[in-house]
């Protein structure tokens, strides 16, 4: 299975979730890898996700389009005189997840973000047939951004969609009714609330904290991923 990992914005959680969720799912016994293909302004976000699976792929695979400035990946990559075709990024993500059960893959940016020439995030999980997996902040405004992006989705991929919050450090009262209200736009079921995690955590320092590891498996359980 190839899960999208995507989001309402940049910087708001995708690669915490990400290498959380490969860690996760390992423990579990599970092949799996997370790639992040395409990144600009560091390389950071891959290096987690590497290091979440044991550096079962070398970082260059994990991450082969990779430039230093923090702009959209197709301008950064278009200042170097080269260019992201979609072809060669769906090719590459084939290959790569050869030999795993599952895959993440986190997509640069939002949802309608840019990435190469010829197509953003969205075309890209189109392509692989991914599941998307849509990442927002917990936050004031997080309704109406989620139902933005489940729009942009299409009917069909919007069927089988999950949301997941990520909340911040100190969680606001609207924090549970964010995940209530959505549910009554989604489905019950559809929107997962995960827990903030400490810097120790996020760099895989010893084990998911308890309230971690249960979004993650009722996240994972909500895709098949789990049993009951």
């Amino acid at each position: 299975m190839i899960l999208f990992v995507t989001g309402t914005d940049t910087g708001i959680g995708k690669t915490v979730l990400a290498a959380a969720w490969v860690r996760h799912l390992q423990a579990a016994g599970a092949a799996v890898v997370g790639l992040k293909p395409v990144c600009s302004g560091g390389r950071g976000d891959a290096r987690a996700l590497w290091k979440a699976a044991g550096r079962a792929l070398p970082l260059d695979e994990v991450n082969p389009w990779w430039y230093r400035p923090a702009v959209a990946p197709v301008v950064a990559a278009r200042r170097m005189g080269q260019a992201i075709r979609l072809s060669e990024v769906v090719s590459h993500i084939r290959r790569a997840a050869s030999g795993f059960s599952v895959v993440l893959v986190e997509g640069a940016g939002g949802w309608l973000s840019p990435v190469g020439e010829d197509f953003d995030n969205r075309d890209l999980q189109r392509a692989l047939r991914a599941v998307p997996v849509v990442v927002a902040p917990n936050r004031l405004g997080v309704v109406n951004q989620v139902r933005l992006v489940w729009e942009a989705l299409g009917a069909y991929w919007a069927e089988t969609a999950v949301a997941v919050l990520m909340d911040p450090a100190r969680p606001a009262r609207l924090a549970v009714s964010n995940v209530d209200l959505l549910e009554g736009y989604l489905g019950v079921g559809r929107v997962i609330r995960f827990p903030w995690l400490s810097s120790a955590a996020v760099a895989g320092e010893g084990k998911l904290p308890r309230q971690a590891q249960r979004a993650l498996t009722a996240l994972g359980q909500r895709l098949g991923l789990e049993r009951p």
